[in-house]
């Protein structure tokens, strides 16, 4: 499923328009990247939890000469699923 997929079940279930569904995905998509921009967590209860943790920077080997490179830390985004969808999906 792609975000269209995802709008166009949207506006199906919920007996909307299509920009109205766009608005509302758009506005959800916003408000999670808000809060992990804010080192916030996104709990949707019975869905998950996204956060933001911080990866410290670290060697590796670059494959095609194996030399030894510096990899930068950066934040990366978790995703924890809740129990509602892990239940789903098994």
């Amino acid at each position: 499923m792609n975000k269209g997929d995802l709008i166009n079940k949207v506006a199906e279930e919920s007996n909307i328009t299509k920009a109205q569904a766009t608005t509302a995905v758009n506005a959800m998509f916003s408000a999670i990247g808000s809060a992990l921009k804010g080192n916030d967590k996104a709990t949707i209860i019975g869905f998950g939890t996204f956060s933001v943790t911080r990866r410290e920077a670290r060697s590796g080997r670059n494959p095609r000469t194996g030399e030894t490179i510096t990899i930068a830390a950066k934040n990366v985004v978790k995703f924890k699923p809740g129990k509602d969808l892990m239940d789903s999906v098994n």
